[in-house]
C-alpha cells in the first residue's frame, strides 16, 4: 500500500474513474474502484479504505442510498466519504446522510487531492462533523 493511504473512487463514468486513478496515483495514493454502489458498498467492506470518493448519481444502487448502507455498517461507519455531484440539489442530502465533503463537478483535482488530504488528517480526531475546505461545499 501507499504512504498516503487507500482510495476507494465510485463512479460509473469509467472515464472519470480511469482519470481520477491516474491522479490519485501520482499524488502517492493507491487506488481502488467500484462503478455502482453495491460494488461500493462490497469494496469497502472487503478493502477498508481509508476514504471514498462517491459519485451521487449512478445505476443500481446511487450514491446517497450507498452512503446510507456504508454508515449503518460497523466495520465502514467511519471511513469518510466526499461526495462528487454536477447537480447542487444533491448538496444537502448527501451532507445529511454522512458525507464529509460534497465536492461539484466538475471539480479541479486540486480540490479533491485537498478534501482528501483534509478528511484523512481529520479522521484522526474523529469528527463527525462535515469538514470546510477549498471549493467544498460543507454543512454549517
Amino acid at each position: 500500500m501507499s504512504d498516503r493511504g487507500r482510495i476507494l473512487v465510485v463512479d460509473d463514468d469509467r472515464e472519470i474513474v480511469f482519470g481520477t486513478r491516474l491522479r490519485l496515483n501520482a499524488a502517492g495514493y493507491e487506488t481502488l474502484e467500484a462503478h455502482d454502489g453495491h460494488q461500493a458498498v462490497a469494496s469497502a467492506r472487503t478493502d477498508r479504505p481509508a476514504a471514498i470518493l462517491l459519485d451521487v448519481r449512478m445505476p443500481r444502487l446511487d450514491g446517497l442510498a450507498a452512503l446510507r448502507e456504508l454508515k449503518r455498517g460497523a466495520e465502514t461507519n467511519a471511513i469518510p466519504v466526499v461526495m462528487v455531484s454536477a447537480s447542487m440539489r444533491d448538496q444537502q442530502a448527501a451532507l445529511d446522510s454522512g458525507a464529509r465533503f460534497f465536492l461539484s463537478k466538475p471539480y479541479e483535482y486540486d480540490d479533491l487531492l485537498a478534501a482528501l488530504e483534509t478528511v484523512l488528517r481529520e479522521t484522526n480526531f474523529e469528527s463527525e462533523e462535515p469538514l470546510l475546505g477549498v471549493s467544498c461545499h460543507a454543512q454549517t
